[in-house]
């Protein structure tokens, strides 16, 4: 069994290939600058027909490709972000299905159009392979009301759809999974809290293999400190911006979300720089480190008093997994919660899954690498269900 999985961007189409009865990725790849004048080494690809069209070539080519023929594929798993209250679950595609992410384009608007041009290609190209979307907010649609509701007129939400949804859900529940099997344990019997830091940044608390609570809100910009994005702020500071300064609503939201959080910290918001920066004596570096680690801090201390009780603390994606200093930061003086790091397992690290509790810390601490793309795979046969076997 073959899955084909597809990110589709505004101006990109990533993708990649899974065999699904090894879970091996047997094909990657990245079509860039889709409807964008040529980078001078190729010719303009004109639209994402052209780019999926490359990629089928890419695949089937009889020297470098890694199947024959396209017909091989036996289904295609798609990223969509923004599901809204209508999934739950992956959704195996038809028009009905469509039409519902497309009345969720306001609730995303810089990513459902360009996702549901992803989906139209691929029917299009693959008109025989059945069709997964898979969505960013549907692991959290398990919170409760007293978790995803704000206090606003209860209006803003029945008429409005004004809630929390969370997003990295394929990433949240990948690692949940994962790090259950890494303990040997069911996922029904933890609890777990997941840090996803990467350029953006959430945490969410998973009792049970549910989530039940997550720091991304209505939009990817609540929560944590980011690369560029700000995080949790005093609403205030937005009219106070507004009337003192005479800024405007897209130039409020454009400092918000591209010059803000570590970049607006200290100009950078590549950790690694800002790590090296720290250690050269960079105090503003250092000031970003410790603001960003402290926010991570007040999470696991608010989700550990959300779950009752923790088993185990996640760090994963780009910073979570490499970057030892943040996890250590974030970690420190948390000894009487049972949270207890090992230094040395944390600065050694490793590859794939490794832990960096100490041995006695009651509260087990690992670092467990993400793949989003293996788990839209892994949800498109969930969601083909007894269906898998016809299209093998």
């Amino acid at each position: 069994m073959k899955v084909l999985v597809i990110n589709a961007g505004s101006s990109s189409l990533k993708y990649r290939l899974f065999e699904m009865d090894s879970g091996e990725e047997i094909a990657a790849g990245l079509v860039e600058r889709i409807g964008e004048p040529g980078s001078g080494t190729g010719p303009r690809i004109q639209g994402h027909r052209e780019a999926m069209e490359l990629i089928v070539r890419a695949l089937t080519d009889p020297r470098s490709g890694v199947i024959a023929d396209k017909s091989e594929i036996n289904a295609v798993g798609h990223r969509v972000v923004h599901g809204g209250e209508a999934f739950r679950a992956p959704a195996l595609i038809d028009d009905a299905v469509l039409k519902v992410i497309k009345e969720n384009i306001p609730l995303a608007p810089l990513h459902n159009p360009a996702n549901l041009t992803g989906i139209e290609v691929a029917r299009s190209v693959f008109a025989a392979v059945p069709q997964v979307a898979v969505f960013d907010t549907a692991f959290h649609q398990t919170l409760p009301p007293h978790a995803f509701l704000y206090a606003l007129p209860y209006d803003y939400y029945t008429s409005r759809r004004i809630r929390r949804y969370g997003f990295h859900g394929t990433s949240h529940q990948y690692v949940a999974e994962e790090a259950a099997a890494f303990l040997g344990r069911p996922p029904a019997e933890l609890h777990l809290i997941t840090i996803h830091l990467g350029n953006g940044a959430s945490m969410a608390a998973v009792a049970g293999g549910k989530s039940i609570d997550t720091s991304m809100g209505f939009t990817p910009l609540e929560g944590l400190v980011m690369g560029t994005r700000s995080g949790d702020v005093d609403p205030a500071i937005y009219f106070y911006l507004a009337e003192y300064f005479g800024m405007t609503i897209p130039e409020i939201e454009a400092v918000l979300q591209r010059e803000s959080g570590l970049k607006g910290i200290c100009g950078e918001n590549d950790m690694r720089e800002i790590l090296r920066r720290r250690e050269a004596g960079d105090a503003t570096a250092a000031l970003a480190v410790d603001i960003y680690a402290y926010r991570i801090k007040k999470y696991i201390g608010a989700y550990y008093a959300a779950l009752g009780r923790l088993d185990a603390i996640i760090f994963t994606a780009g910073i979570g997994e490499n970057a030892a200093p943040v996890r250590a930061a974030a970690l420190s003086g948390l000894d009487r919660l049972g949270i207890i790091l090992d230094p040395g397992r944390n600065e050694s690290g490793g590859q794939g899954p490794f832990a960096i509790h100490a041995d006695a810390s009651p509260v087990k601490l690992l670092v467990m690498p993400t793949n989003e793309e293996l788990e839209i795979a892994r949800q498109t046969m969930m969601a083909l269900g007894d269906r898998a076997s016809v299209f093998c």
